[in-house]
């Protein structure tokens, strides 16, 4: 796991940055999507500047712990992001953590 952002909360709406090796992203936002509708719309959009770059949707962990699974994708990636954005311990803040996915290798 690897923390990839830091966020801050006002009202419904987050703001922060996402840094990786190849995605520096400053005014990332992370906006309600109001026109969700169905089970497994999302619950919010990823936004920078005016380009959208992904999707969260709102989970709860085995612990009853509310927290955003976001999808980032773009062009320029090689392949989907996959994070979750939880917040800090000390209530000050969110991180957005990275893992990779778990796959299976040939059989």
């Amino acid at each position: 796991m690897a923390t990839i952002g830091t966020f801050k909360k006002t009202g419904t709406e987050y703001t922060g940055e996402i840094f990786t090796l190849s995605l520096q992203a400053k005014g990332v936002r992370l906006v309600p999507d109001l026109r969700a509708s169905g089970e497994n719309a999302p619950s919010h959009r990823v936004l920078v500047g005016r380009a959208e770059i992904g999707a969260a949707w709102t989970k709860k962990s085995n612990e009853g712990r509310e927290y955003l699974g976001l999808k980032l994708d773009d062009p320029s990636f090689a392949a989907p992001i996959y994070a979750n954005l939880f917040d800090d311990e000390d209530g000050d803040g969110y991180s957005l953590i990275w893992s990779r996915p778990n796959t299976r290798r040939g059989d």
